[in-house]
C-alpha cells in the first residue's frame, strides 16, 4: 500500500540499480528527461543552465514503485503506473530524452545493459503521454553502433518510432557544469534539449573521472535532474561487471525500481542487496547534502506490487 515502508527482507528485495560506484557490479539503469516544451534553448541557456526537470512532489502518490514479474515491459508500465502514469511525466508536445545503459557490446541476455522491452515500452508509453519527439541515445564505452546494435536497443527504439542518436563528434557541445570537479566539459546535444549511469551523457576524455568519481556523479547528478530513474533488475550482472560476458555471471531476478528520488532508490538497493549502509557509499551522501534526494530511502512512500 501506498505509504508504507519497504521492508529489508530478500523476497522484497529482489531488485537492482544502476553501477555502484566502486562495487564493479554490472547494471543497466534508465532515465528519462523532458525538454522545455519542444523549443530549443538559446546558446547561453545551453552553456550555463542547470537542467532541472524533475515533476513536483504528489502526497497522494508514492515516490518509490518496486515490481516483480515475468514480462519486462509489464514491470515498466505497472512502475509507472503506480508512480501516476507517464502523464503525469509528460505533456502533450515535450520532447522527451531517453537515456538506457546502452555502453556496452552486449547481448540482452549478459545483462550489461538496459533491458530493450523496457526501453521499448517506455518510448510507446511516452507517445500514449502526447510526446512530439522521443529520443533514445546514449554515450557508449565500445562502439555505438555495436552496442545499440547487439543490446537491441536500437532496434527496440525504432520500432517504436523513437529517434537513436548515436554519439558523434560533432554532436556534443562545451557545457559548465557548474560542479566541484565537473566545469567545462563536453556533452551530448539531445541532453542539452531536453549517478555511474550519469556518464553516459558525457564524451571526453570520462576515465579521467574515475579518479574522482563519487565528486563527479554529484556534479553530474546535479547538473541534470531527471523527470524519472527506472532501474532494469530483470537479469543483474552480478560478477565481472561491469561488461561481463559469461552468462554464468548474471542472475534472472525478475524485476524493476522506479522513483523521483534517485538517492533514495540507490540508497535502497544498496542496502537490500549489499546490506551497504548510504554512509558507506560517498556519492550518495555528497548528493544528499547538496539537496539531489535523500538517503533516508525509509521516510519515502514505496508501493510493492506483483505483476
Amino acid at each position: 500500500m501506498a505509504g508504507e515502508r519497504p521492508t529489508l527482507d530478500r523476497r522484497q528485495a529482489l531488485i537492482r540499480l544502476l553501477r555502484l560506484a566502486g562495487t564493479g557490479l554490472g547494471a543497466a539503469g534508465l532515465g528519462f528527461w523532458l525538454s522545455e516544451r519542444s523549443s530549443r534553448p538559446s546558446p547561453e541557456l545551453v552553456t550555463y543552465a542547470r537542467r532541472d526537470h524533475s515533476v513536483a512532489a504528489d502526497t497522494s502518490l508514492p515516490e518509490m514503485a518496486i515490481v516483480q514479474g515475468e514480462d519486462p515491459a509489464q514491470l515498466v508500465r505497472h512502475a509507472v503506473d503506480e508512480l501516476g502514469g507517464m502523464h503525469r511525466f509528460i505533456a502533450r508536445g515535450d520532447i522527451v530524452v531517453i537515456k538506457p545503459n546502452a555502453g556496452w557490446d552486449r547481448t540482452p541476455e549478459q545483462a550489461a545493459n538496459t533491458n530493450p522491452d523496457i526501453v521499448a515500452d517506455v518510448v510507446r508509453q511516452c507517445w500514449s503521454a502526447g510526446a512530439k519527439r522521443v529520443i533514445v541515445t546514449d554515450v557508449s564505452c565500445n562502439d555505438p553502433r555495436r552496442c545499440f546494435q547487439r543490446s537491441g536497443i536500437g532496434a527496440a527504439a525504432l520500432q517504436n518510432g523513437a529517434e537513436v542518436i548515436l554519439p558523434e563528434s560533432a554532436g556534443f557541445q562545451e557545457v559548465d557544469l557548474q560542479g566541484d570537479v565537473l566545469r567545462n566539459w563536453p556533452v551530448l546535444t539531445p541532453f542539452l534539449m531536453a549517478m555511474k549511469n550519469w556518464f553516459g551523457i558525457l564524451g571526453g576524455p570520462r576515465h579521467q573521472l574515475h579518479q574522482r568519481i563519487h565528486e563527479s556523479l554529484v556534479d553530474l547528478a546535479d547538473f541534470m535532474r531527471p523527470t524519472l530513474t527506472i532501474m532494469d533488475c530483470y537479469r543483474v550482472l552480478i560478477r565481472n561487471g561491469p561488461t561481463g560476458g559469461n552468462p554464468e555471471d548474471v542472475a534472472l531476478k525478475k524485476c524493476l525500481v522506479a522513483g523521483t528520488d534517485p538517492v533514495a532508490l540507490d540508497a535502497w538497493v544498496a542496502k537490500a542487496f549489499w546490506n551497504l549502509d548510504a554512509s558507506s557509499l560517498a556519492y550518495l551522501t555528497m548528493a544528499a547534502k547538496r539537496g539531489l534526494g535523500t538517503c533516508d530511502f525509509q521516510s519515502l512512500r514505496t508501493r510493492v506490487r506483483v505483476a
